[in-house]
């Protein structure tokens, strides 16, 4: 099939990418030229594991290309996916702008049937909108030009998306269309051969799925950090509490680890636009706002514990603190929302000095923090060490899991550690001469 996708972000560039990898010619748009010139080199512009090899496998084949004229992209496409950006408004709102401008080159530059799919993140409604702008351009052109606008919602895991996008839990097609919804079945069944994957429902409804289960993920974390926090009061240990709980079925044990919050491009901006969908709508969504206020004091609770600790030395001005972590999470560079810029940021502004590391996401961290001042980005996990009065670990990257503490011990000034991930032992800690402050356990000093 030729396929047209519109945008080259993590959801655009994984798609194209895998589409092209099961036999389909690709064509991807973008509006920077840059961007495009990177990718027709063979390498990709974000973090993804796996991703830059099959877009060089792809391209080198001739079955992914690139360009930045959407009249050119879409001219022998039979589906165009939209999956440019949906960035958050100060209110909390999603801004539209950019998925309304492809629906609008869209109508203005197509010239046969199309089918259009919204695979950006977007408020129930969205499709609409989309449907209306190309008819509106089509009008405009007065051609009568068939065409229709389907809800494809993505379930991607950035650090894990080209597996889920090649091994996906289900796919969703929200359409009243027969021939739209066999296009996408088609599409779709070299990733479903094992059982049938996709699910068809009425396009708001599929809007709302995306938003909803990225809501209820965001819910367990949340959850389980607030257990955390009552278990640190009452002498509780959350790991175990967390065994307790997910050997339970109904529950299971994803999106149920302690830690610094959630972050990242697609939970706290999902969680806003469907608390601000409910609000346009006339209904307070009360459990949705209690995770997104959950999120973000925990977010800041390891900066609370290294105040508090340094508190009695004078606080944390004029000393140092190492981190390992800058990444939301493992296996990405994406730093948006991440719980280490608030960390940074907060302790920086009482005059705390800071020395981070992170494996990839140093390079996006210096672009975004380098106007901090007392902020430094080394690129080695040992330098960052040296001289610090303490270390804290914001992100669980598998090369933070074990490391050797003896040498840890000699290169901090005091063997303090401050654990935002849960990933060492206390007794082990203890043992080895720590002073050490983990989630939801009772601390080591």
């Amino acid at each position: 099939m030729n396929v047209c996708i519109v945008g080259t972000g993590y959801v655009g560039l994984v798609s194209a990418a895998c589409f092209a990898e099961m036999g389909n010619n690709v064509f991807c748009v973008d509006v920077n030229p840059k961007v495009v010139e990177t990718l027709e080199s063979g390498k990709v512009h974000i973090y993804e594991p796996g991703l830059e090899d099959l877009v060089k496998r792809n391209t080198a084949q001739g079955r992914l290309r690139f360009t930045t004229d959407l009249g050119r992209g879409i001219a022998e496409a039979r589906v165009i996916f939209i999956t440019v950006g949906t960035p958050q408004r100060e209110d909390g709102s999603c801004d539209l702008r950019y998925v309304e401008a492809a629906a609008r080159e869209v109508g203005q530059r197509m010239a046969e049937a199309k089918i259009v799919v919204d695979k950006s993140t977007v408020p129930v409604g969205t499709a609409d909108r989309v449907r209306s702008i190309i008819a509106g351009e089509l009008e405009k052109r007065g051609e009568n030009i068939p065409f229709d606008v389907v809800s494809n919602p993505e379930f991607l895991k950035e650090g894990d998306a080209v597996n889920d996008f090649m091994k996906p839990d289900r796919v969703v097609v929200g359409t009243h269309d027969d021939e739209s919804a066999n296009a996408l079945r088609n599409l779709y069944s070299p990733f479903a051969r094992s059982r049938e994957k996709l699910i068809v429902m009425g396009v708001r409804s599929a809007e709302m799925t995306k938003y909803a289960a990225n809501c209820m993920l965001a819910t367990k974390i949340s959850f389980i950090n607030e257990v955390a926090n009552i278990c640190e009061r009452v002498g509780a240990d959350v790991n175990e509490v967390r065994a307790g709980i997910g050997s339970d079925s109904r529950i299971g044990y994803s999106f149920i680890y302690p830690g610094v919050g959630y972050g990242g491009s697609c939970f706290p901006k999902d969680v806003k636009a469907l608390i601000d969908t409910a609000g346009d709508n006339g209904y307070d969504a009360r459990l949705i706002r209690a995770v997104d206020e959950v999120n973000n004091t925990q977010k800041r609770i390891l900066a609370e514990k290294i105040k508090a600790y340094f508190e009695p030395q004078g606080g944390v001005a004029g000393k140092t603190l190492a981190i390992w972590g800058i990444a939301f999470k493992a296996n990405t560079d994406d730093i948006r929302e991440a719980s280490a810029i608030e960390i940074i940021k907060e302790l920086t502004a009482l005059g705390m000095a800071v020395k981070a590391f992170d494996p990839v996401a140093g390079d996006r961290a210096r672009e975004e923090l380098g106007h901090i001042d007392n902020l430094t980005i080394l690129d080695d996990q040992c330098a960052v060490l040296d001289g610090a009065d303490a270390l804290a670990v914001v992100t669980d990257w598998n090369q933070f899991r074990d490391p050797d503490f003896d040498t840890v011990k000699k290169q901090l000034k005091a063997p303090i550690v401050f654990d935002g991930r849960n990933l060492y032992v206390p007794e082990r800690m203890a043992e080895a001469g720590f002073a050490y402050f983990s989630i939801g356990r009772e601390p080591v000093s």
